[in-house]
């Protein structure tokens, strides 16, 4: 691996590989800082498991310079919220998916912005009106509070209400998504609202276990509330 080019060349060939998990291991000897780019730059891929595994893979690399330091790492931070911001003249296609892995992959950035993820779904007065009025950003959000809770839950179930907000979606993939969230952090208030969503048969495509899926929003809801109830019973 050298050039931006062959590094991207390079990394694309191994997300799109079955055992990309375990090939990303072939990069450790690499500066995370010199993945981050090409990385980046996959976030639009047209394959989307390689869109959705480069948004692990960020994760990786910012949690791995988190451990080495963590200014650098917040820096990156700081760059996936400049590309959400509208100044910047983009539409931050894969960001907050890639913050929150970002996050789960370090205890010491999930502590200092959840908070700035969980905003970007909340609106009304005294909130820092970081609002994203584009739907299919909103619902990158809702997976990836689904994706924090998998690793730092009660971080997130301080922000379990802007969840519940999602299941009221008119995008289904939010509903989807926000319904996965709320299972995986076993919230019982949400149960009246995910038997609501217990008939919708909206389909969503969601990124769980290293792939990309096929599921209805009725199914995910009826998953959360299993969950849910085995987490209390």
């Amino acid at each position: 691996m050298g050039s931006f080019r062959r590094l991207k060349s390079d990394l694309r060939e191994i997300l799109a590989d079955g055992r990309w998990r375990e090939r990303l291991r072939e990069t450790d000897a690499l500066e995370p800082r010199k993945l981050l780019g090409p990385l980046f730059s996959m976030l639009l891929d047209k394959n989307e498991n390689v869109r959705w595994r480069a948004v692990e893979g960020l994760g990786r690399m910012v949690g791995r310079m988190a451990g080495d330091r963590l200014e650098p790492a917040r820096e990156a931070m700081r760059m996936f919220m400049w590309r959400m911001n509208e100044e910047s003249g983009n539409l931050g296609w894969g960001v907050p998916e890639a913050m929150a892995a970002s996050m789960a992959a370090s205890p010491s950035l999930a502590k200092e912005f959840v908070s700035i993820l969980a905003s970007y779904v909340q609106s009304g007065e005294g909130l820092d009106g970081n609002y994203l009025d584009h739907p299919e950003l909103r619902r990158g959000v809702y997976w990836g509070l689904g994706r924090l809770a998998q690793e730092q839950a009660d971080l997130v179930r301080e922000h379990a209400s802007a969840l519940r907000c999602g299941l009221k979606e008119q995008d289904p993939a939010s509903r989807g998504f926000a319904a996965w969230a709320l299972g995986v952090l076993g919230d019982a208030a949400a149960l009246n609202d995910l038997d609501g969503l217990a008939s919708d048969q909206a389909s969503v495509r969601i990124f769980r276990d290293g792939e990309v899926r096929d599921a209805t929003v009725a199914e995910l809801a009826r998953e959360a509330i299993q969950a849910i109830r085995a987490s209390s019973a």
